[in-house]
């Protein structure tokens, strides 16, 4: 067996995939960063599984660089949009992700970019580290209350849905929109409104992505969406990073359109728009939803489940439907 994993991952999903196959069996790429396109195109030939990471780009050209004894592209991570799934089903190889894994844990990130955007504990940090902090001030770095405010939720999935719950602790007000309702008991439960998208807009102090990237939801907030939300709201984005005009975004934070921002996914990762990078009411932080730990390394293992079961002809259990 030849197992390629595209990067350095826990040792959870590697000792997994060790453990059934053998050392000699699991090549790990070790570059600093996404792995070059010609080296991955050469290093994939006679694999029969590849572990990529969201950054390697899975299409006709990789498929056919591996040749036909690929099996499996397990991919270490919820989303699938580094994949051309069609292509690899014509290519007879199955296509995997890591689903519900990280859910918690990325809810507890857009909940941390919401406070830290919302209290401006960014712009303070900066303040203090750079001497600038001489006395305590009734007016110093006034922020924006999180309790018994508006939450407005765009995508009503897995993570919003944990969001909500969150939301239930600080007393907020909780309306989403997506593009298939909840059921009514489910909403109850919740106790989320649905309204769309117009309302959540205008209606928000606090406006948190979590959409799927489609072609239906590339650039969903662009300016427009900022002109119409309150001066004094706060958006963050946790999904995925075109799903946000960055030149936009920048624009209406520096014209205080909206009061912050709290951004973990870019359009070009892992480069930033530079007029983002300026705004002071922004807080940026390297695509750090799922970093824990104990995420990483349970995605990891489900990646390494997902070999482990179809190299001996069984089927994966989180097979990605084209």
């Amino acid at each position: 067996m030849k197992i390629i994993v595209t990067r350095i991952i826990p040792d959870r999903g590697l000792n997994m995939l060790r453990g059934a196959f053998g050392d000699a069996s699991v090549v790990v790429t070790r570059q600093d960063g996404p792995i070059p396109r010609p080296e991955l195109l050469k290093i994939v030939g006679g694999a029969d599984a590849l572990l990529p990471m969201l950054t390697d780009r899975i299409d006709d050209e990789l498929l056919d660089a591996a040749g036909p004894q690929l099996k499996i592209v397990a991919n270490n991570a919820v989303g699938y949009d580094n994949i051309d799934v069609p292509a690899a089903q014509r290519h007879g190889v199955i296509v995997t992700n890591t689903p519900g894994v990280l859910t918690e844990t990325t809810a507890d990130m857009a909940w941390t970019l919401m406070m830290a955007a919302a209290r401006r504990v960014g712009e303070g940090e900066r303040f203090l580290r750079g001497g600038k902090w001489t006395c305590w001030s009734p007016m110093q770095l006034l922020g924006m209350d999180i309790h018994g405010a508006t939450l407005g939720i765009f995508g009503m999935g897995r993570i919003g849905q944990a969001m909500a719950r969150r939301a239930a602790g600080f007393g907020m007000k909780v309306i989403y929109t997506d593009s298939f309702r909840m059921a009514e008991g489910a909403e109850k439960s919740l106790n989320v409104t649905y309204v769309e998208k117009a309302a959540l807009l205008c209606e928000s102090d606090f406006i948190s992505c979590h959409c799927p990237l489609t072609q239906e939801t590339k650039h969903a907030f662009s300016t427009a969406e900022f002109a119409a939300m309150k001066s004094t709201a706060v958006f963050v984005n946790t999904s995925r990073g075109p799903v946000v005009d960055e030149a936009a975004l920048a624009e209406a934070l520096k014209a205080g359109k909206i009061f912050a921002a709290g951004i973990d996914v870019f359009e070009q990762e892992p480069k930033v728009h530079p007029a983002l990078l300026e705004c002071e009411n922004a807080v940026l932080i390297p695509h750090l939803g799922s970093a824990s730990v104990e995420t990483r390394s349970r995605m990891a293992a489900i990646a390494a489940q997902n070999i482990v079961a179809c190299l001996r002809g069984e089927a994966p259990p989180n097979v990605v439907q084209g």
